[in-house]
């Protein structure tokens, strides 16, 4: 029988599931893979910062899958044990006919293989696509909105408008979609505001997760000038609201605290101050069928090849199984003044955080 052996030339059986015809995904650590995050595409209709450079080189069209190909190789995974399908980009509204891949993974919901299918998106096409959204099964979305002052958001994303982003937010509030909003903290730029910024979410019934900038590909300057620890956030939201350790979880690397005043939660994603790589059970999908087994570490995996050398899945999922047995322990994430380049070359849009 034919095999597939990825580029450590080694296959790594997973372990099948009870009463089911599924092969888990474990790591050498011994964390269940149960969590996908697909990036559909690089593009972005935004140039955050701490994201991006300006003059961004997108990659060719025909170099990424079609969204056919992205279904097939979703689908392995989630035959594979993956309960969790997060759409990303770039920003992932902007590819074209986008809602026919939300539509056709919608069928794994339906048999229940799959728990949730969701997305994080800038916002800026929520208003044309909320209610389709909802009708394709998605429930959950999370959106990146790092300030609520226009002149401010416009600096932070070059391109983008505010108001064009609360009104997709709104239209997703009305779609009956459940609304988390995501805010890279940046130091002397949004840090005066994250308090407004709770209170807000309060007031609307959103849910706030405060990330750490992340050092991931060339933005022209030096991250330490952006970086704010958010145990130091921490410290001062606490002198006006009472925030309680809760043991929520979404599946992702958010620590959610109750903000006893509004009853919503607030989230704290610390790569740096307090990385959640214990208990990650996360890999990461790019548009070119490149899978890396970390954020932080730029070893990968080349699916496209085994996806395309058969009309089968049996090359892909071996390709699978040896990815997932190379899953590192953590990642080695450090912003230090001075330090020469990234931890990573690739841009954060190229996986989709």
């Amino acid at each position: 029988m034919s095999t597939y052996e990825g580029s450590g030339g080694r296959r790594v059986p997973g372990r099948k599931c009870e009463n089911k015809n599924v092969t888990e995904m474990i790591d050498p650590f011994g964390r269940h893979v149960s969590y996908l995050r697909i990036s559909v595409t690089d593009r972005c209709d935004f140039r955050c910062h701490y994201c991006m450079s300006e003059d961004m080189t997108f990659l060719p069209k025909t170099d990424v899958l079609s969204l056919e190909e992205l279904d097939r190789l979703c689908s392995a995974f989630v035959r594979k044990g993956v309960k969790k399908l997060r759409i990303t980009g770039g920003e992932p509204l902007v590819r074209r006919n986008i809602m026919s891949l939300f539509r056709n993974l919608g069928r794994h919901l339906e048999t229940g293989a799959l728990e949730e299918l969701t997305l994080t998106t800038n916002g800026s096409q929520l208003a044309k696509y909320a209610d389709e959204l909802y009708d394709c099964g998605v429930r959950r979305i999370n959106v990146s909105v790092d300030t609520l002052d226009p002149t401010k958001f416009q600096q932070i994303t070059r391109w983008g408008k505010l108001k064009k982003v609360l009104d997709g937010i709104a239209a997703a509030k009305a779609a009956g979609l459940a609304i988390k909003i995501n805010a890279v903290a940046l130091k002397d730029f949004n840090e005066p505001e994250l308090d407004s910024m709770l209170k807000w979410c309060g007031d609307e019934g959103y849910d706030l997760t405060l990330i750490e900038t992340m050092p991931m590909g060339d933005i022209g300057g030096d991250r330490i000038d952006q970086y704010l620890p958010l145990s130091t956030i921490r410290e001062r939201l606490e002198k006006n609201w009472s925030l309680t350790d809760i043991p929520f979880r979404t599946g992702g690397p958010a620590r959610y605290v109750e903000v006893e005043e509004t009853g919503r939660k607030l989230g704290f994603i610390t790569p740096l101050t307090h990385n959640f790589c214990e208990s990650c059970n996360r890999v990461r999908l790019t548009c070119t069928g490149t899978l890396y087994m970390c954020l932080g570490q730029d070893d990968a995996a080349d699916l496209r090849e085994p996806l395309r050398a058969s009309e089968g899945d049996e090359f892909l999922e071996a390709a699978i199984d040896e990815a997932i047995g190379r899953k590192p322990k953590g990642h080695d994430f450090v912003i230090e003044r001075g330090r020469s380049g990234p931890a990573v070359a690739r841009h954060m849009s190229v996986t989709g955080g």
